[in-house]
């Protein structure tokens, strides 16, 4: 199956990145590469793109649509935590910007037999890399109804998270869930008729609520964010989209510490921690899809984007 991904936010994220034609830039989330493609056309010679993705379709995909720029790309294939390990492997001290695009790719949506999708019967996996060995079969059979309870509460913010983790519990009691399909007839049996005629799809909340769980995705984002600001050279920024409402407070509360890290109490007169500025939001509220983005891409319905700028302070 063809890789694709309609790359959401696309202008923004190059308006808010401020290309430089020399700069190093970081796509820590390359997938089929149309953000990647925009950078590197905006990049002299002697500009430098480095891609990373953990998925070895999107690493094929995108190795092909940079082709034309070949001269100035290095294609990684890694989790974007470990993206300051590979940029110093790679001789790099400082970039210019960096960008994630987080979630899920289309094209993983699409690809059946991946398991992201809960409109097509599947076995249950749902992981980003495939070399790893938690999937969301291991996550449906294995785990406690109290922890399910927890993921698809926190992570799928379903508010019938206690009955359908009772009743994976319960229906796994008798054989092992094994696909999408049978996960999906479990969910739809917790959630009350009136319910499931009026919302949508009744899996969507706990499909996304396993998939952030196998990939880690609330924890990796968390752990490496700020490490990806202190890397950035001055006048640097990183663009992040996020299409989830925990993401996105994540990437807030990180922007705002950065830009104001002083532990002092707000009563003191003058800072004494010696905690000092590491650079300023330049999105003080996200940056959503136009209605006409929305309209072409509905995907991107739930999309927003922050952008920080790297100010030093030396």
């Amino acid at each position: 199956m063809e890789f694709k991904h309609r790359s959401v936010l696309l202008d923004e994220c190059i308006e808010g990145l401020n290309i430089r034609p020399d700069g190093i830039y970081v796509d820590g989330t390359l997938g089929g590469g149309g953000h990647s493609f925009e950078i590197c056309s905006r990049l002299s010679d002697k500009g430098r793109l480095i891609g990373i993705d953990q998925d070895a379709a999107a690493i094929e995909a995108a190795t092909k649509r940079l082709l034309p720029f070949e001269d100035r790309v290095t294609i990684v294939r890694n989790n974007y935590c470990h993206m300051v390990d590979e940029l110093k492997r790679l001789g790099i001290s400082s970039v210019d910007g960096v960008i994630l695009d987080l979630g899920v790719s289309s094209y993983q949506l699409d690809e059946v037999g991946r398991g992201f999708t809960y409109r097509e019967d599947a076995p249950l996996d749902m992981r980003m890399d495939q070399r790893q060995t938690l999937c969301a079969r291991d996550v449906v059979n294995g785990y406690s109804q109290e922890e399910l309870y927890k993921i698809i509460r926190d992570y799928g913010e379903d508010r019938f998270a206690a009955n359908i983790a009772k009743h994976i519990v319960s229906a796994r009691a008798d054989h092992e869930i094994e696909t999408t399909g049978e996960l999906i007839q479990i969910i739809k049996a917790a959630i009350p008729a009136r319910v499931r005629a009026t919302g949508g799809h009744p899996a969507k909340r706990t499909f996304q609520a396993i998939r952030i769980e196998v990939n880690g995705e609330l924890r990796v984002l968390e752990e490496s964010l700020g490490n990806m600001i202190h890397m950035l050279s001055d006048r640097g920024r990183i663009c992040v989209i996020t299409f989830h409402s925990l993401e996105d407070r994540i990437v807030k509360n990180i922007f705002k510490k950065a830009e104001n890290p002083c532990t002092c109490p707000k009563n003191f007169p003058v800072c004494v921690c010696g905690q000092k500025p590491l650079g300023k939001q330049l999105t003080r509220k996200p940056i959503l899809p136009s209605e006409e983005e929305m309209e072409y891409n509905p995907r991107s319905k739930s999309a927003k984007l922050r952008v920080f700028e790297r100010i030093s302070m030396e």
